[in-house]
């Protein structure tokens, strides 16, 4: 079974996603994502998250918060989150289209414009999902 460490990353009430490469071929290409990725054997969920946000954004979190696995026939997804301590023009993006701030609106809508791509993208749904649970339980 495949498994992901994803991050909720949130700033001034705003969550950071990442907009995917819209290349055929990739899981969810072109889609609104949340940062992270798959686990490497004897990786820990949390190492992984913290090595993956250093190599897509160059953002090294000091501490995540553990908030809920979710598993489905094929994926388990390690979902952490912590605040992003720095402005947006602070990250490099190594890994993806886009990245933007998205709101509680933009989110609940199931789509964001993207500034690079110049058009408005779908969220993934999954993601979503997990997002709108994550929302209506937290008060960021």
């Amino acid at each position: 079974m495949i498994q992901v460490a994803l991050a909720i990353l949130y700033r001034d009430g705003k969550f950071l996603f990442q907009l995917r490469d819209n290349i055929p071929g990739i899981i969810h290409p072109g889609v609104w994502g949340l940062f992270g990725g798959h686990l490497e054997p004897e990786e820990t969920p949390e190492f992984c998250l913290k090595r993956e946000l250093i190599e897509e954004i160059g953002y090294p979190v000091s501490e995540l918060i553990p908030f809920k696995n979710y598993r489905d026939s094929q994926v388990t997804r390690f979902v952490f989150s912590a605040p992003l301590t720095v402005d947006l023009s602070q990250l490099v993006l190594n890994e993806g289209w886009d990245m933007g701030l998205l709101t509680a609106e933009e989110i609940h809508a199931g789509e964001a414009y993207s500034q690079k791509a110049g058009m408005v993208r779908a969220i993934g749904v999954p993601l979503q999902k997990i997002m709108l649970e994550f929302i209506a339980q937290k008060s960021i």
